[in-house]
């Protein structure tokens, strides 16, 4: 097939047009990233947007790989003089891989089996014998006794029937028709059983210890955990199927003459090659779908969360000390101005074993009044709730003192942050601080600013997610570096101001371009206009028309520059405001549409008047009413707070409002402010039947809740988001 048979296809597996297809798989091969054909090349896709354009180039990536493999297989049959015409037709048919492997199965080169022994010892005529079955008299001892063969190892006549029976058995394996047969029911009827292995009580397992369900109804989290503990050598698994009724199947297709004296042999070589040959082979392949299902999900889930958590409102213009708390080792203690830079740190230590809360609260007090600090955030890890402890008692004490102080604090997912630390990252930004210093900062930089900072980090290890240490870890980092790349992207990056770490993820950029970038930055001042890019060393015509239109200049030159629109668009862009002659106001530009409105003039005529597609032109008139707009604003704002809740105080049936932190398979963890995240169940989520909670809530969602239940032995909270 060729790439255009795969276009027409694609198109009809994603209900999309043919010329999008086309189109968006042409720009993919001609290097253009995602975020820029989704956002500067929508007349060439017809507007798809960033989630169907992936979807196509996974589709074609699977297809060409699937066309390179047919090709390999097919040479490599030709070369072995077995490549028939029927056999040729078959394999260009199949449009799956695993369609593809069966067909290939037995021409395909094997270690030395049972089966490729009795064909050493010349028993494959006898089996053929047997596998016609067209013999309905006589005696079987008589055919086999012809391959008695001592020089060969053939004793006996039972030695030439056991080996015939072996090569039948392969032959029956490697039937691509049997093996679809055998999969497509274990599919349907298969059970999945876990249990414990013998002299193991890990409670961690406790729910898989005997647990049985049918494949076509585990959902994903449980393959992972068992897959978990039976890595960590706790659990057995295995599928359960009736045996007698794949042996039925097989049997349908093998046995073509009940009346033959070869019967019995034909029956029991299926009895072998089932049990000893097909079953494992199936089961295997059945825990990899499981598996791969299930990995899929769980980076759906993790990239969905992820995104959602980069996405986070930023708290802007705000003096901020950040705390990473801790025991033994003291917490760390950051202040950083409004732009981020490090101001001054110190460690405390007001909890066991040092208890010196009254040194502590000085310490704090003596920063907070000297930076003018507005806002505390607090680490969520070790300590995290005694932290908050002490900084709702302090902020208690500073407003008894100044009642108009306003002076909140927060709790910050710190996930990853010693990770940072650690890194050459931090090391060239702070090189004079030690790493246990460096995570505080970085908790208080996202609170200031969530994306330029989380980018800094392997996604993996921002902890939003449910086994994620488990999942295929390549599929893992792609799928979250596309989450990055979308997320910088539909936000947009100061190009003055922005870390070589958040540069490196603009379309069009690596990681050398957007060092080049501060290295230019740093030697010749900042950058007046976006074209002023073209200089820096490493990108040429395609990197500049891939990333320009994701880079901001504020108060530069050119205002188009603090826009979402592309260069190449600023001839019509400039043609569009002198129609309506407020191109030398920006101040205006904010009543474009009522102008237009006014006007009479349809987008379309305007359209073709400015030489623009309509697409191009509707995302002009929006750049233009809103410059410099950060889509982040529009998300929920994080909870400040300025006391705290312990689970004594937990009543039934209280309301709360919470952040949500977590959204897994079975619902979502919410932060109402304890030491452990309360759950709201799948079933608590809304008041209708939920699917997936991704549909309900995502990471960062303020949410008000109810709560269900209170166990204060294991410090768990049950919530729910129902309305009453």
């Amino acid at each position: 097939m060729t790439d255009k048979d795969f276009y027409d296809l694609i198109a009809q597996e994603l209900n999309l047009r043919p010329f999008q297809v086309a189109n968006t798989v042409e720009l993919l091969d001609g290097g253009s990233t995602v975020p820029f054909i989704a956002r500067y090349r929508k007349e060439a896709t017809g507007k798809l947007d960033e989630e169907e354009i992936r979807a196509v180039e996974e589709r074609i990536k699977y297809l060409r790989l699937l066309t390179e493999r047919r090709t390999a297989i097919l040479s490599s049959i030709e070369e072995q003089g077995k490549l028939t015409p029927e056999l040729k037709a078959k394999i260009n048919a199949a449009m799956k891989m695993q369609e593809l492997e069966d067909l290939y199965l037995p021409y395909k080169r094997k270690k030395r089996t049972r089966a490729t022994i009795a064909r050493e010892k010349g028993l494959e005529p006898l089996a053929d014998t047997l596998l016609k079955q067209d013999i309905t008299s006589g005696s079987l001892a008589d055919f086999a006794a012809k391959f008695v063969d001592s020089e060969k190892e053939v004793e006996d006549i039972e030695q030439a029937l056991a080996g015939a029976r072996d090569i039948i058995a392969e032959t029956i394996s490697d039937d691509a028709v049997v093996r679809k047969k055998v999969r497509e029911r274990s599919r349907r009827t298969g059970i999945l059983v876990s249990r414990v292995k013998k002299g193991d009580d890990d409670e961690d397992f406790e729910m898989y210890h005997d647990f049985s369900e049918p494949i076509t109804k585990l959902v994903p989290h449980r393959i992972l955990a068992m897959n978990r503990g039976e890595r960590e050598k706790v659990l057995s698994i295995g599928v359960d199927v009736t045996d007698e009724e794949m042996t039925r199947e097989i049997e349908s297709l093998y046995i073509r003459n009940k009346q033959s004296i070869f019967r019995s042999q034909i029956e029991e070589a299926i009895g072998d090659s089932y049990k000893r040959l097909i079953s494992p082979s199936i089961e295997r392949e059945l825990r990899n779908e499981l598996t791969e299902r299930a990995d899929a999900h769980a980076i759906d889930i993790f990239a969905g969360n992820l995104k959602s958590l980069l996405l986070q409102a930023p708290i802007r213009n705000k003096i901020i000390m950040g705390i990473d708390p801790g025991y033994r080792s003291g917490c760390k203690v950051a202040v950083i101005d409004k732009t981020g830079k490090y101001m001054a740190g110190s460690t405390i230590f007001p909890h066991p074993p040092q208890n010196k809360t009254f040194d502590a609260k000085t310490t704090l007090r003596k920063m907070i009044d000297k930076f003018d600090v507005e806002l505390i955030a607090i680490g969520n890890g070790t300590a995290s709730r005694e932290t908050e402890a002490l900084a709702a008692e302090l902020l208690s004490e500073i407003k008894q003192r100044d009642a108009d102080r306003d002076l909140f604090y927060m709790i910050v997912n710190e996930a990853g942050a010693s990770v940072y630390s650690a890194s050459k990252v931090a090391k060239s930004e702070f090189p004079d601080l030690d790493a246990s210093m460096r995570g505080n900062i970085s908790i208080a930089r996202r609170v200031l600013d969530p994306l330029a900072e989380l980018v800094k980090i392997d996604p993996k290890h921002i902890g939003v997610g449910l086994y994620q240490h488990d999942v295929n870890q390549k599929e893992l980092s792609e799928a979250l570096d596309n989450v990055v790349e979308s997320a910088v992207n539909m936000v947009g990056v100061d190009l003055n101001t922005a870390s070589a770490s958040l540069l490196k993820h603009v379309s069009g950029l690596t990681s050398r371009t957007a060092e080049n970038i501060v290295k230019h930055r740093d030697e010749n001042g900042r950058f007046d206009k976006r074209s002023k890019l073209k200089k820096v060393a490493g990108i040429g015509g395609v990197a500049y028309e891939q990333a320009a239109g994701f880079l901001r200049i504020p108060d530069g030159a050119e205002p188009l520059d603090n826009t979402g629109i592309h260069p190449e668009s600023y001839a019509a862009t400039k043609k569009l405001l002198a129609l309506f002659k407020i191109e030398k106001d920006p101040s205006r530009w904010r009543d474009l549409s009522k102008l237009i409105q006014s006007s009479g003039k349809s987008v379309s005529a305007l359209a073709k008047d400015i030489g623009v597609g309509e697409p191009t032109l509707e995302d002009i008139i929006s750049n233009l009413e809103k410059p410099g707009r950060d889509p982040r604003d529009a998300m929920p704002k994080p909870i400040l707070k300025s006391d705290v809740l312990k689970i004594d105080d937990l009543r039934e049936g209280m309301t709360l409002k919470g952040t949500v932190r977590n959204v897994v398979d079975f619902g979502a963890f919410v932060d109402i402010g304890l030491k452990r995240d309360g759950l709201v169940h799948i079933s608590e989520l809304a008041n209708r039947f939920v699917k997936n909670p991704m549909d309900v809530v995502s990471v960062g969602d303020v949410v008000n809740v109810r709560v269900l239940s209170v166990d204060l032995e294991r410090g768990r909270v049950q919530l729910s988001m129902k309305t009453q």
